[in-house]
């Protein structure tokens, strides 16, 4: 197959996000699908940024299974799947304009009030009470617009855990969040062959992103892992916002 600009530019793409995801465990959808949307339909860059968050997901808990938390990983997971309706309700009757400009104010307040020095009282062990909210509001964020993290940052920093703990725990979540994605596509009929062709080209530069990522996770400790985080979140948060009043339309 001839490498096009078009497809240089998506391998390039998905480089990237996959080493943010990597890193910090959460976020490459927010970058992966505007850059992409630039080159190719949205109804097949999402689709494609979900395949690509199952094969970083499960590359991960196969390389850091020890790590996961295993309990916080299933209380998450099944308690965000009642709430992916309510994030698809949300999407559907309320708007994609005010769903991403409500997210976005969101993810910055919080994300501000931790980055001022707040400290988020420790759990020294799971909570129902916690997992409940954090996976009830990351199945919604992410059912309004597939951004799951930030509830799981919360979590994931109330509990202390090491930056390897928190990105290998999430990636357990992620694997069966987005396999569930991937089951709607094709449900859906969104799966079409074009999309496959992208997806392969794009597989030979994930193992080398995955370890960059990993590597760059390795370094970062204890509070400076999750102030790097915050930051994220903020820059998320900013990015929804952009997007809500300037959209991709493709």
């Amino acid at each position: 197959m001839l490498f096009t600009p078009v497809l240089v530019q998506i391998v390039l793409i998905i480089f990237a996000a996959t080493i943010f995801r990597s890193a910090f465990g959460f976020g490459e959808s927010l970058i992966a699908v505007p850059l992409l949307a630039l080159f190719i339909p949205l109804n097949v860059g999402v689709p494609l940024s979900v395949l690509i968050s199952v094969t970083i997901a499960g590359f991960v808990v196969v390389q850091d299974h020890k790590k996961i938390h295993i309990k916080s990983a299933g209380g998450l997971i099944i308690y965000s799947l009642i709430g992916i309706p309510m994030g698809l309700w949300l999407l559907v009757h309320v708007g994609e304009y005010w769903v991403k400009l409500i997210l976005g104010f969101i993810i910055i307040a919080f994300s501000g009030y931790l980055l001022s020095g707040s400290c988020l009282e420790e759990l020294k062990q799971d909570s129902q009470k916690w997992l409940f909210v954090c996976g009830l509001l990351s199945g919604i964020l992410g059912g309004a617009y597939g951004i799951n993290g930030p509830p799981l940052v919360i979590y994931g920093a109330k509990r202390r855990w090491t930056a390897q703990h928190f990105r290998a725990t999430l990636q357990a979540y992620f694997l069966i969040a987005s396999l569930t994605g991937v089951i709607g596509y094709w449900i859906s009929g969104l799966l079409i062959p074009k999309l496959f062709v992208y997806y392969l080209v794009s597989l030979p530069v994930l193992i080398p992103a995955i370890l960059i990522g990993r590597a760059i996770n390795a370094r970062m400790q204890g509070e400076r892992f999750f102030k790097y985080s915050y930051l994220m979140l903020l820059m998320l948060g900013i990015l929804l916002i952009v997007n809500a009043i300037v959209p991709i339309h493709k």
